[in-house]
C-alpha cells in the first residue's frame, strides 16, 4: 500500500484491492436493502449557494467551472449560483427531496452511494475523492424519534458484516448538549460545540481557554462544559451522572431523555457495539438531536469511519418541512484502513474461476464453446490466448490466481486441474461446478484467507 500516487488524495486501487472495496459496497448495499432503503443518486455538482447555506467550509469545496467560460458565467465560489462538486451526500439528498417531494412517498428511506469531493489535506483516512455510503430516513412535516433509533441499528448490523476490527459507535445528542449550556449561561450553544468538537484535537486544556477566550465563559463554565463532556457510559448511567451535574433545562430533559432511548435500544440489540459518548457534537450546523461519530477499536488515531445524527431545518419547501436521520460510511476511509494494515484480503485477484487451455491453436473456438457453457451457468471463465505448453498456461493461470486450469483431449475428453492441490478429474461443461467458495472472489479477515490457503 505504500505505492506513490500521482495525484495525492485521488485514491486508485489495484484489482484485488478494488475487490475488497467492492464487497464492503456489496455487503453495505445488501444490509441496507434488507432493511428497506431504496437506492438513489444525485448529481456531483449543486449549486455554491445550496452547498454553503448550513455550516460554512467553504475552504474544502471544489468549484467547477470550464476553463474558458462564456462571458456572464459564474466564475467563482463568491457567486452562490456557481456550481461546485458536494463535499457530503447529505446536502444533496435535503435538496433532491425538496425537488421530488411529490412523487416520494414518506417517510422516505433511501441510501446513497457515491464519491465526494473534499479539498482536505490528504494523509491516511483523509482523501479527496472518497466514497460515502449514506442511510437517512426524512419525513414529512415529522418524524418520530424511533427512527433514530433505528438507524444506529442498521448501521450497526452493516458494519458488523464487514471485515474489520471492532467498533463503537460513540453517541450524543444536540438537544442535551445545548441544553446544558444554556442551564449553565452559556448562550452561544453553537459556538461552545465547536470548540467542544476540538477536544480530541487540542485537549481539554485548550479547549477550556477557547470557550473563555471566544465564548466569554467563566472558569466554572468552561469546567462545567468539559465535566459533560467527559461522560461516556457502555449503558444508560449517564442520566444520573449528567443529572449528578446539577443542571436544569427542559431542552437537556428533552435531549437526554431522546439519548437513553438510542442507548437503551442498542444495549439490548446490538450489545457492546455503542457507547453515550457526551464529547461528540460533530462540526455541521444542520444537527439537530442525536449525533453519531464511530471508530474503530485499536484505530481510533483514523478518525470516525460513520458519523451523521438528526437533522430537523435542513430541507423545506415553503411551509413545509422534511425532518431526517441519517449515517454516512466513509468507505475510501474503511478500505484503506482494511489495506494498509492487511485487516482482510481477497482470495485471489481477478473475478476468474476457470482458465480454458488451448491444446493447440485451431481449438480456441472449440475451448470458447465450453467457456460460455460454463459462463452460462454463472463460472467466471477465460480462453487461453496462445496454444503455449501446458505447464506455462498453469503458470500463467497462477500467476493470475485462477484456481482452476480447463483441458479437452483430442478425443474430446474433458478434464478440470486444481492447480493448488494438482488434483485433476475428469469434467462435463454442462456440469461441473466448482466449490462455492471458489465460484466467486472471497474477501475475508487476512488470517482466514491464509488458513484456507494453507487447508
Amino acid at each position: 500500500m505504500a505505492r506513490t500516487a500521482s495525484l495525492s488524495g485521488f485514491p486508485e486501487w489495484l484489482p484485488e484491492e478494488r475487490l475488497v472495496e467492492l464487497h464492503v459496497l456489496d455487503t453495505l448495499r445488501r444490509v441496507f436493502e434488507l432493511h428497506g432503503f431504496a437506492s438513489i443518486e444525485t448529481r456531483a455538482v449543486e449549486t455554491v449557494g445550496q452547498l454553503l447555506r448550513k455550516g460554512e467550509i467553504d475552504k474544502e469545496v471544489y468549484g467547477l467551472s470550464r476553463l474558458q467560460e462564456d462571458e456572464g458565467e459564474a466564475k467563482g465560489k463568491g457567486d452562490h449560483h456557481a456550481l461546485a462538486l458536494h463535499f457530503d451526500l447529505t446536502v444533496p439528498f435535503a435538496r433532491y427531496v425538496v425537488e421530488n417531494a411529490g412523487y416520494l412517498s414518506f417517510p422516505f428511506r433511501r441510501y446513497q452511494i457515491q464519491k465526494v469531493w473534499r479539498g482536505e489535506r490528504p494523509q491516511e483516512g483523509r482523501a479527496r475523492e472518497f466514497t460515502q455510503a449514506d442511510i437517512d430516513v426524512v419525513g414529512d412535516g415529522e418524524l418520530p424519534f424511533r427512527y433514530d433509533v433505528e438507524i444506529a441499528l442498521v448501521i450497526a448490523e452493516a458494519l458488523s458484516a464487514l471485515p474489520i476490527p471492532d467498533f463503537r459507535l460513540r453517541i450524543n445528542n444536540r438537544k442535551l448538549a445545548e441544553g446544558f449550556y444554556r442551564g449553565i449561561g452559556l448562550e452561544d450553544t453553537a459556538g461552545v460545540l465547536r470548540s467542544i468538537d476540538k477536544l480530541e484535537k487540542i485537549g481539554p486544556a485548550k479547549v477550556a481557554e477557547l470557550l473563555k477566550a471566544e465564548l466569554g465563559a467563566t472558569d466554572e463554565q468552561a469546567q462545567k462544559a468539559l465535566q459533560l463532556a467527559g461522560i461516556r457510559t457502555e449503558d444508560t448511567s449517564f442520566v444520573a451522572q449528567v443529572r449528578a451535574l446539577g443542571v436544569s433545562n427542559d431542552l437537556l430533559e428533552e435531549g437526554l431523555n431522546e439519548l437513553e432511548q438510542v442507548i437503551d435500544a442498542a444495549v439490548q440489540r446490538a450489545p457492546g457495539k455503542v457507547l453515550a459518548d457526551l464529547s461528540i457534537a460533530r462540526g455541521l450546523d444542520y444537527y439537530t438531536g442525536t449525533v453519531v461519530e464511530t471508530v474503530l477499536v485499536g484505530h481510533e488515531q483514523l478518525g470516525s469511519i460513520c458519523s451523521g445524527g438528526r437533522y430537523d431545518a435542513l430541507a423545506s419547501k415553503g411551509n413545509r418541512k422534511f425532518p431526517g436521520v441519517g449515517l454516512s460510511i466513509g468507505v475510501t476511509r474503511l478500505v484503506s484502513r482494511i489495506l494498509s494494515q492487511d485487516l482482510a484480503k481477497a482470495s485471489r485477484s481477478v473475478p476468474t474461476a476457470v482458465l480454458v487451455a488451448l491444446t493447440h491453436d485451431d481449438s480456441w473456438g472449440a475451448a470458447q464453446d465450453v467457456a460460455a457453457q460454463l459462463r452460462s451457468r454463472g463460472i467466471p471463465t477465460e480462453v487461453a490466448a496462445k496454444a503455449e505448453k501446458f505447464g506455462k498456461q498453469i503458470k500463467f493461470a497462477d500467476r493470475r490466481g485462477i484456481p482452476y486450469v480447463w483441458f479437452t483431449d483430442d478425443d474430446g475428453t474433458h478434464q478440470v486441474k486444481d492447480i493448488r492441490s494438482g488434483e485433476q478429474v475428469v469434467a462435463a461443461p454442462e456440469t461441473w461446478m466448482p466449490p462455492a467458495e471458489d465460484l466467486a472472489v472471497q474477501v475475508a479477515t487476512a488470517d482466514a484467507v491464509a488458513g484456507a490457503v494453507n487447508a
